[in-house]
C-alpha cells in the first residue's frame, strides 16, 4: 500500500473546497420573501418558520436569505396561496380552510374527530399529501404540510352539546367546519383569524373553533369564557413556493430548499405549536371566570354522530377531484396510526 500525505497547504485547499461558502461561491445570492399571516409571537413564527429561514440562510453558506413578513403585511390571510402562485410571495403560508371546495383532497385532514395531536399529526399529513399536492395545488410548489393543534369551540355562553350551537352566530376555522356550525343550525360568520377578536367584540359573533393557543396570542381571552374539552378538528395549513422563485435557484441551492421542505423538517415547525397549545390550555383553565367543559360520554357520541354528515359532503367533493374517498381517507388514518396520532 502506498501512502500519500497531504501537507497542511494542500489539507487546507480541501477542506476550503468542502466549506459551504465555497460551495456556493459562485452564485447569485438571492432573498426569498416568505408571508404569514399569524403574528410576530405566534410559536409557528418563533418556533418554526425563523428557525426554518436560519437555517436555510447557514445551510446554503449564506447565498439565500429568507425575509419573513408576519401578520399580513403582504396580503391578507385568505389571499396566500394565489400571492405564492403569482409571485407576490416566494413562499406563503397557506391555511387551505380559506378556499372552500378549492382543496378537496387536504380538507381530508380537515375532518372531525381524525387529529389527536399536531406533532404526529402533522407529519403524517406532509407524508401523505405529497402524493397528491402536485396536483391539487399545481400552480404552486409543496414546500410542507402541517395541522394546528386540535381545536374547539370557543365561547360567549357554554357550548355542550350540538343543540347548543343553533340560532349562535359562529366564526369556523375553515370550510369543514363552518359547513358543520350550518349543519347544527348556527349562523356562520367566515373571517381569518386576524380579524376574529373584532368580530366577537362587536357582537357579531357569539363563539369560533380555534385552537387553545390561538385564543390568547390573538387575545380572545377576554372576549370568549367557555371552552369545550375536545379535539374536533384540526385546521391544515400548507407552505407554498411560487414555482418560478424555485427555478431560478441554482442546483445547489435547490438542493438546500429540498432539504428544507422535507417531512424531516415537518415535526421540528409543528412541535413547537403542539408544546405552546398544551400549556395554553392549562392556562385558560386556572384563569378565573374561565370554565373548560368537559363534556360526558353521551355528548361526546352526540358530537360524533353530528358529524357524520359531514363524511359524505366531503366524500362528494373527493369524487368530484377524481380520487376514490375511501382510499383517500384510509391513506391518510393509516400516516397518522403510524405516528400515534389518530384520534
Amino acid at each position: 500500500m502506498i501512502r500519500k500525505t497531504i501537507g497542511a497547504s494542500a489539507l487546507a485547499l480541501v477542506i476550503a473546497a468542502m466549506s459551504p461558502a465555497n460551495a456556493f461561491a459562485e452564485d447569485e445570492p438571492v432573498t426569498l420573501r416568505f408571508s404569514h399571516f399569524t403574528p410576530p409571537m405566534h410559536p409557528l413564527h418563533v418556533g418554526g418558520i425563523v428557525p426554518w429561514a436560519e437555517a436555510i440562510h447557514e445551510a446554503s453558506g449564506g447565498s439565500i436569505t429568507v425575509e419573513i413578513y408576519p401578520g399580513q403585511q403582504l396580503g391578507q390571510a385568505g389571499d396566500h396561496y394565489d400571492m405564492a402562485r403569482d409571485g407576490i410571495a416566494d413562499f406563503a403560508l397557506v391555511n387551505a380552510g380559506y378556499h372552500p371546495g378549492r382543496f378537496p383532497i387536504i380538507a381530508t385532514g380537515e375532518q372531525p374527530f381524525m387529529v389527536a395531536n399536531a406533532r404526529g399529526g402533522s407529519v403524517a399529513l406532509d407524508a401523505w399529501y405529497r402524493a397528491y399536492a402536485e396536483e391539487e395545488m399545481a400552480d404552486t410548489r409543496l414546500c410542507l404540510a402541517h395541522h394546528h393543534p386540535p381545536g374547539t369551540f370557543h365561547s360567549k355562553v357554554p357550548i355542550r352539546h350540538p343543540d347548543d350551537v343553533r340560532g349562535m352566530n359562529v366564526r369556523p376555522a375553515n370550510a369543514t367546519m363552518a359547513a358543520f356550525v350550518s349543519a347544527l343550525g348556527g349562523q356562520v360568520f367566515q373571517v381569518s383569524a386576524p380579524e376574529a377578536r373584532d368580530a366577537l367584540e362587536r357582537g357579531i359573533a357569539d363563539a369560533l373553533t380555534f385552537p387553545w393557543h390561538s385564543v390568547l396570542v390573538f387575545g380572545l381571552d377576554n372576549a370568549v369564557h367557555y371552552h369545550l374539552e375536545i379535539p374536533l378538528y384540526a385546521t391544515t395549513f400548507v407552505w407554498a413556493m411560487n414555482r418560478d422563485s424555485y427555478d431560478r435557484l441554482s442546483e445547489a441551492q435547490k438542493a438546500v430548499i429540498d432539504a428544507h421542505c422535507s417531512n424531516d423538517w415537518v415535526e421540528r415547525v409543528a412541535g413547537g405549536w403542539q408544546d405552546a397549545e398544551d400549556e395554553s390550555r392549562a392556562q385558560i383553565a386556572g384563569r378565573e371566570g374561565h370554565e373548560v367543559i368537559v363534556p360526558s360520554e353521551d355528548d361526546v357520541q352526540a358530537w360524533r354522530d353530528a358529524a357524520a354528515e359531514l363524511e359524505e359532503r366531503w366524500a362528494e367533493a373527493v369524487r368530484g377531484a377524481g380520487k376514490d374517498p375511501d382510499e383517500v381517507r384510509a391513506a391518510l388514518i393509516a400516516e397518522l396510526e403510524k405516528r400515534d396520532s389518530a384520534y
